[in-house]
């Protein structure tokens, strides 16, 4: 069965080596998971999950192949109090709801039927309509609905019992294949660091403090930096037009930037970098940088992101004067090109599916522009980005 483990998580692509693998079977033989399916669950993760965006398919798979491996708690074969039956059978109900309860009886006839199931149950159940177990439509158990039942092992949300505990799957929206989010986004972002101490010495240093009390005999308190991260970023934020169908993606990486740079400079363009940027869209016309001013405000070790979906007519890209909104005097791949000779680490991040980009000749010529440095907005693209950004 181990080995049926580690093959279906190979097969569903998750990173796991012979050596970790061996590493797992040496601490079961140690007998560090007490031979315990919910302790085996986190030793296993713990020994062969390298990166937290590969969470969620561990959980499926350990679930395909350990699914039903402990018993039913021995609670069902003890003598279960009234009371405390009642306790766990409280209900946020309607009043509709209620009204069905009373059709089956009220609660004397549920509490007497549930001592029969208990007293014929001879084992763990899931799925069904008439025993004590999960994921049903019975009366009794949990994680399942019924009008009028009595919740058993599953406290106010779920009681994290082992066989929950992967069913429940916390990480799921981790997975690289799912759509982004504020938090998907802020686990990708956070390889783009690196780690300082600066500024004033307003923090702690325990392990100075330490060493100097020991040396000298009496309390000697030493603060220290605090540890940031110094990695310091300018984005550039395409807005209107078609961006328009990638608003919530756009400002979900906006969020989760804002929340793990320190550093974060930001501005807006429409379509293709020109002789200016704004700040506030709604006073665009009347409130603009330009861009030679940024380019010449943030130095060469800032670290350079372009979202947008690079869709546009060609003309946009390479000639003077094809900008839509107005008279560009320069072509805006000169704009780009300058920018990618101030700034060594520059990225695009683009909306648009990755096997839709040959569709559309503005997407290459802006990808050529960053010298092939463009990445699909997803979190496999953004963990290849902020490699990039950190080479």
């Amino acid at each position: 069965m181990f080995v049926t483990f580690f093959h279906e998580l190979k097969a569903a692509k998750i990173p796991v080596t012979l050596k970790e693998y061996l590493t797992l079977m040496e601490a079961l033989q140690a007998d560090l998971a007490d031979r315990n399916i919910e302790h085996f669950y986190y030793l296993s993760r713990a020994s062969l999950v390298k990166d937290e965006r590969h969470l969620d398919k561990f959980d499926q798979v350990f679930g395909h192949v350990f699914k039903g491996l402990e018993l039913m708690s021995d609670a069902v074969e003890a003598q279960i109090p009234e009371e405390w039956l009642r306790s766990l059978g409280e209900l946020y109900l309607s009043e509709e709801e209620k009204a069905k309860i009373e059709a089956l009886g009220g609660w004397e006839k549920i509490m007497e039927e549930l001592k029969k199931r208990l007293e014929e149950q001879k084992g763990r159940h899931q799925g069904g309509k008439k025993w004590v177990g999960t994921g049903g439509t019975s009366p009794y158990g949990a994680d399942g609905y019924n009008p009028a039942g009595v919740r058993i092992g599953q406290k106010t949300n779920r009681n994290n019992r082992a066989i929950k505990v992967w069913d429940k799957r916390e990480y799921k929206d981790l997975d690289d294949t799912v759509e982004l989010g504020t938090r998907n986004i802020k686990v990708a972002l956070r390889r783009l660091r690196k780690f300082a101490r600066e500024g004033a010495h307003d923090e702690l240093d325990l392990d100075g403090t330490i060493k100097g009390t020991a040396h000298k005999g009496y309390l000697d308190i030493h603060m220290r930096p605090e540890r940031r991260n110094t990695v310091k970023v300018l984005m550039f934020f395409d807005v209107g037009g078609s961006m328009d169908w990638h608003i919530k993606t756009a400002e979900e990486l906006f969020s989760a930037a804002r929340t793990e740079f320190k550093h974060l400079e930001y501005f807006y363009f429409h379509n293709c970098l020109y002789e200016f940027v704004w700040k506030d869209n709604a006073r665009r016309w009347t409130e603009r940088t330009p861009t030679w001013k940024v380019l010449h405000t943030y130095p060469s070790d800032y670290k350079v992101i372009f979202i947008g979906d690079a869709s546009m007519s060609p003309y946009e890209i390479q000639v003077p004067g094809g900008s839509v909104e107005h008279m560009n005097e320069e072509a805006g791949a000169t704009w780009m090109s300058r920018v990618t000779d101030v700034y060594e680490h520059c990225v695009w991040l683009n909306p648009v599916p990755e096997n839709h980009w040959s569709w559309t000749p503005s997407i290459k010529l802006m990808r050529d522009l960053v010298g092939g440095r463009m990445y699909p907005l997803t979190l496999e693209g953004l963990d290849g980005a902020m490699k990039e950004l950190m080479r």
